[in-house]
């Protein structure tokens, strides 16, 4: 199945943000795209992208340890649209 990822979007936030170092954190089904999200991102931007490989159940599943890091930017995947 193909998921829009909306990587221009992601791509646009990573500049905006001037971030550094960003962290990508994907549920268990869109683990297998963190490659290639990986090396998009690095390669629009001057951001280096590290992936979470832990479990995410959802946005509000936060790693603690990323204050840690020092991550500039997490940006979070989920199979479903976020309600406003």
């Amino acid at each position: 199945m193909n998921y829009d990822l909306e990587l221009n979007k992601v791509i646009k936030q990573v500049k905006a943000s001037k971030a550094k170092l960003v962290c990508i954190q994907l549920p268990d089904g869109l683990k297998p795209q963190a490659d290639k999200i990986q090396k998009e991102i690095e390669s629009n931007t001057s951001a280096k992208v590290i992936i979470w490989a832990g479990t995410c159940f959802g946005a509000c599943d936060v790693p603690v340890e990323l204050k840690s890091l020092n991550v500039d930017l997490l940006i979070q995947w989920g199979h479903s649209r976020l309600v406003r």
